[in-house]
């Protein structure tokens, strides 16, 4: 079986996506997530993946987050909206970068991420930017939007099962600002 290095945003994203590649490849996950604010928020998810990762018997890599370089990079475009700005398309792009140079280092031939599984992520754009850098560094991005047949709402049931924490943002200081704002009714 071929290797695959997985982005991880958080556990509950990975839950069914692992699931679903594990049919396919060797799978090796590497939490890089620069834009989740407060940084305990950050150590929660972090933590959250490790553990999952271990009770599954998959190698987890992480790569500790530059903030101050994160906020830098989405300084002009901080309040653009979850999704369509351009503050995401830098965020992906950065999380995606570091996953193909970890796994070009690391042997691993395929990488993808997790992202796609949320429903408030553009999947197009995530893929676009993955097939760019798989060309860039020599590698094989695996476009998938694993949203699709029903992959966001058994990641809810799966990581519900596990007991494990699931936030209610995205992860950046922006988004939960957003979300602060847009509140539903009940």
């Amino acid at each position: 079986m071929e290797k695959l290095l997985l982005h991880v945003c958080c556990a509950p994203c990975s839950t069914s996506v692992i699931e679903e590649l594990s049919k396919e490849f060797v799978v090796y996950l590497f939490f890089y997530n620069p834009n989740i604010h407060p940084v305990r928020e950050q150590e929660l998810r972090r933590v959250e993946s490790e553990k999952y990762a271990s009770k599954l018997g998959l190698a987890f890599y992480f790569d500790s987050s530059d903030v101050k370089a994160w906020f830098k990079m989405v300084s002009d475009n901080k309040w653009a909206t979850e999704k369509s700005g351009d503050r995401c398309y830098y965020c992906y792009e950065d999380r995606l970068r570091l996953t193909a140079m970890k796994a070009t280092e690391n042997g691993i031939g395929y990488f993808a991420s997790t992202l796609t599984v949320s429903p408030y992520k553009h999947a197009e754009m995530i893929n676009e930017i993955g097939k760019r850098l798989g060309d860039e560094y020599g590698m094989n991005y695996l476009e998938r939007d694993f949203k699709k047949k029903n992959g966001y709402k058994k990641s809810v049931e799966l990581s519900k099962n596990e007991g494990m924490y699931r936030q209610d943002y995205c992860g950046c200081v922006y988004s939960k600002l957003e979300r602060l704002r847009i509140k539903p009714y009940n």
